[in-house]
């Protein structure tokens, strides 16, 4: 039993973490939280110090729980912490699920991304990832906001690409578009209040 905890110690670990935040997702769906940006930010700031954590964890959960909208996330993150400090929180957050992602992958292979996503997503980059292009599109992917980012590092899991390859990536080419992202809710957000008041 001990050898095999030993052998299989990061599938045990990625399958507690994918256990976990589908339980958070489904706890936070059926309680209303995702309902609305105001929803999420009373539940957050319910927890008073705490709230920065279980903000950080949703991020990192809606990462890797496919459904969970992302967009009230990032928004709560740069309305409630500022634009500097929400896109850091962002990014720091979106990165590490990110790496999760190709660490579940890793561990459970294409079963598992098939069961989440469906065949056909799946036989859309099958041949994909095989390409000696694909560490190119994948970066040119993950820094332009109009890719299924989550799927792809799901997807990555499967493919030759090393994990530092994978995580120099994600830490390059995640900023610009969370901090696109971050910029336009915030102030896009601004400029509707100042307009309403």
């Amino acid at each position: 039993m001990i050898d095999f905890i030993k052998k299989n110690k990061f599938s045990i670990i990625s399958a507690g973490i994918f256990t976990l935040l589908c339980v958070l997702a489904y706890l936070g769906y059926k309680n209303g939280t995702f309902d609305s940006l105001e929803s999420f930010r009373d539940y957050v700031l319910s927890y008073g110090p705490w709230a920065f954590l279980i903000f950080f964890l949703a991020n990192i959960m809606q990462v890797v729980v496919p459904g969970v909208p992302g967009g009230i996330i990032l928004a709560f993150g740069v309305v409630t912490f500022g634009p500097l400090k929400g896109f850091i929180y962002n990014y720091i957050s979106i990165c590490i699920g990110s790496i999760i992602n190709f660490l579940i992958s890793k561990s459970f292979g294409q079963d598992l991304i098939v069961k989440i996503f469906g065949e056909e997503q799946f036989d859309k980059y099958k041949d994909k990832i095989k390409e000696d292009s694909y560490e190119k599109f994948f970066a040119w992917a993950i820094l332009l906001p109009v890719a299924p980012d989550d799927f792809l590092c799901y997807i990555t899991g499967l493919s030759n690409m090393t994990f530092k390859k994978y995580a120099k990536i994600i830490f390059l080419c995640k900023g610009p578009s969370i901090f696109l992202y971050s910029m336009a809710w915030y102030y896009g957000l601004d400029f509707i209040m100042t307009k309403l008041g």
